[in-house]
């Protein structure tokens, strides 16, 4: 049973700007990978609400800034919202080395299922950055429109796929025909066989277009680190997708992420409330 599985660490009453009285519970759940570090933020004085899970992307955490202000952003309009850490990142057990996109996409399948069990929440709805995008993507292809009420995706990074079926990771080159145990990045960051040879069979479009409920793809032209082009790909595979084009924004949005944020704060409130 999922409640069984909830380990409640913290339980606080938070008023967000628009004082909207708020719970907040930081708490741990089991995930592929060991338990998951994450935060509940619900709606206090609700009967019911509509609730969005949010995922972080490749060796970020759900305390990245851009995810934390979205939340707040949420909060104030009185949506619940549910940040974590997928395995091996944050406070989450688990290693990097062992963490692979059908992982993360289980991680993902098994905080939906926890939310679906707590008693106010009237939808679930996703949001993701980077790889955590093509992980909603994906999770949600695979969940379906009947479960999943809409989707974000921000800066989507599906050429993840496509750079390791070469060898090639963040400018780092490996034989696909002997992949080693691990590569070292330029930052110092390890990632492992697990990841490398997994990646470039994950069939990213093929089981994120089953999706066919509303998404909101957000993405700049000036991403250096993701290419526009893959937000284009990506918006275009669904039937009902809305493209935000950004000019002058990087990978994270950091010139001014509250206004990002507040672009898709403002498309939820329309679809949930």
């Amino acid at each position: 049973m999922v409640k069984k599985l909830l380990v409640v660490f913290a339980f606080v009453l938070v008023f967000t700007g628009c004082a909207e009285a708020q719970l907040k519970q930081e708490f741990t759940l089991q995930g592929d990978h060991g338990r998951l570090s994450a935060v509940l933020q619900t709606p206090k004085h609700k009967k019911t609400y509509p609730l969005v899970i949010i995922a972080h992307g490749f060796n970020a955490s759900k305390e990245m800034y851009l995810l934390t202000n979205l939340a707040a952003q949420l909060n104030e309009h009185g949506i619940a919202t549910l940040l974590f850490d997928f395995n091996g990142h944050g406070q989450s057990e688990g290693s990097f080395l062992d963490m692979t996109i059908p992982n993360e996409i289980e991680d993902v399948r098994r905080v939906y299922t926890y939310v679906t069990k707590l008693p106010r929440v009237k939808s679930v709805s996703m949001v993701g950055h980077s790889m955590g995008a093509v992980v909603v993507a994906m999770s949600s292809g695979e969940l379906g429109a009947d479960k999943i009420e809409t989707i974000v995706l921000m800066s989507p990074a599906p050429e993840l796929t496509k750079d390791t079926a070469k060898g090639d990771l963040f400018g780092v080159r490996y034989d696909t025909k002997n992949v080693p145990e691990y590569i070292t990045l330029s930052n110092g960051l390890k990632v492992g066989r697990a990841f490398l040879t997994t990646t470039p069979n994950v069939k990213i479009y093929e089981i994120s277009k089953l999706y066919t409920g509303p998404v909101f793809v957000v993405h700049s032209k000036d991403d250096q680190l993701v290419p526009y082009k893959y937000g284009l790909e990506f918006s275009r595979i669904y039937e009902n997708a809305l493209l935000e084009t950004l000019h002058g924004f990087d990978h994270n949005f950091t010139q001014d992420t509250p206004a990002v944020n507040k672009k898709i704060t403002d498309y939820l409130v329309k679809q949930l409330l």
